[in-house]
């Protein structure tokens, strides 16, 4: 008989304390660079898009190396995998505040991407498995509010420090901060309990992507997560560069200081996630993308204050879309749950890098509203993608 981690017991609270520590850290330290684009571009004479790379670079080899992890924690158990995954990315980001040029720079912000990997291709997996069902929603957005609440931390701890030291002093400091939060994560997360499938040979373990890629309607929610985070980063990364150009002109710390509007995804990831829960899967992710088409938008207003509320917006609506299509592929998937998420977050990372590093041509070439273009057009490919889904969806599932 499987055994869940039932809400309400001391099981659950250690269980979504240690899975929102692992995706504080792992956002904090791979966004850490965003708000700094603007300086490695001037610092080391490179162009937007080169600047992205730090950005890109560390979310295209996690894409990639996410695979090999999944795989990787049928062998080895998903905590051991996730635990050493946390001090490498901890180490490395204290390494990379050594950097002595762009491109030493760029190879470290490549292995952190490779290390960081353990995190969210398994805590996904890990809810879907280890969590009652019925307290699914709730717990991957918690999980996901570590994330945005991270993200937004590093990103604002990276301005504020770099304006009162350096942009290294700021990197350091932040990679003690996880080391420390690692400690935490490795005591607190409960042994899985459910036994993981293991196969006899790599050539079996990598058979099982076949198996989800053959699977249409569950192919279709993947995808989403392209179009969801190739939009996200590409909106993040090019307004530091709009907001510190005249006639704004900010100051680095402000500029990290926008990010607290990461609150609202921390709030949105949960809220939306249990709304998905009660009112099904596609009417409330179909909402939660217009309502991040409609913060999108409503930065082109010429003013820092609407601007800024129109990125509240839009990061509201955003992590209440990725909440609540990571909760549905886990609900879509009944075997091999480990590699449909890491799948899903395959697409997600690599709209990430793609996307990201696309909108630096487009930010250069077509300014802010070349750039809002972009985003709404991938946005707007997510519509029938959710119809799709919904439409081929089994009798059993909402």
């Amino acid at each position: 008989m499987l055994t869940y981690i039932e809400k309400g017991s001391s099981e659950y609270i250690k269980a979504s304390a240690s899975l929102f520590f692992g995706g504080f850290v792992t956002f904090a330290v791979l966004y850490t660079t965003q708000p700094l684009l603007p300086i490695f571009a001037k610092q080391f004479d490179v162009s937007a898009a080169a600047a992205s790379l730090t950005v890109s670079a560390s979310t295209g080899t996690l894409a990639v190396m996410m695979l090999i992890a999944a795989n990787l924690s049928d062998r080895i158990g998903k905590k051991r995998v996730m635990t050493v995954s946390m001090w490498l990315t901890s180490l490395l980001a204290i390494a990379m505040a050594f950097s002595p040029n762009f491109a030493v720079l760029l190879a470290a912000r490549t292995f952190i991407g490779i290390s960081a990997a353990g995190i969210p291709s398994l805590a996904m997996a890990y809810v879907a498995e280890e969590f009652h069902p019925a307290s699914v929603g709730k717990a991957m957005g918690l999980y996901i509010s570590g994330t945005s609440i991270g993200g937004m931390a590093g990103r604002i701890l990276t301005g504020v420090l770099t304006d009162l030291f350096s942009w290294r002093w700021a990197l350091g400091i932040i990679g003690l901060l996880s080391l420390a939060l690692c400690l935490a994560f490795t005591a607190l997360l409960p042994a899985p309990r459910q036994a993981p499938q293991r196969r006899n040979s790599d050539e079996a373990a990598w058979r099982t992507y076949a198996v989800h890629l053959r699977n249409k309607p569950l192919m279709a929610l993947v995808v989403l997560g392209f179009l969801f985070m190739g939009g996200f980063v590409t909106l993040y990364n090019y307004i530091s560069f709009l907001l510190s150009e005249p006639p704004y002109s900010f100051r680095q710390s402000v500029l990290g200081f926008l990010f607290i509007v990461y609150i609202f995804g921390s709030f949105s990831s949960v809220y939306m996630g249990r709304k998905a829960d009660e009112y099904g899967h596609a009417r409330t992710l179909r909402l939660s993308v217009a309502v991040t088409a409609l913060g999108a938008f409503v930065t082109l207003a010429p003013s820092a204050l609407v601007k800024i509320a129109g990125l509240a917006l839009f990061t509201f609506g955003f992590f209440g879309c990725h909440s609540i299509a990571s909760a549905w592929i886990g609900e879509r998937t009944h075997i091999h749950k480990t590699q449909a998420s890491s799948l899903y977050l395959l697409f997600y990372y690599l709209g990430s890098s793609l996307a990201g590093t696309a909108g630096g041509y487009v930010w250069v070439h077509f300014h802010w509203i070349g750039v809002i273009a972009f985003i709404l057009a991938l946005l707007s490919l997510s519509y029938p993608l959710i119809l799709f889904a919904e439409k081929r969806r089994p009798s059993h599932v909402r």
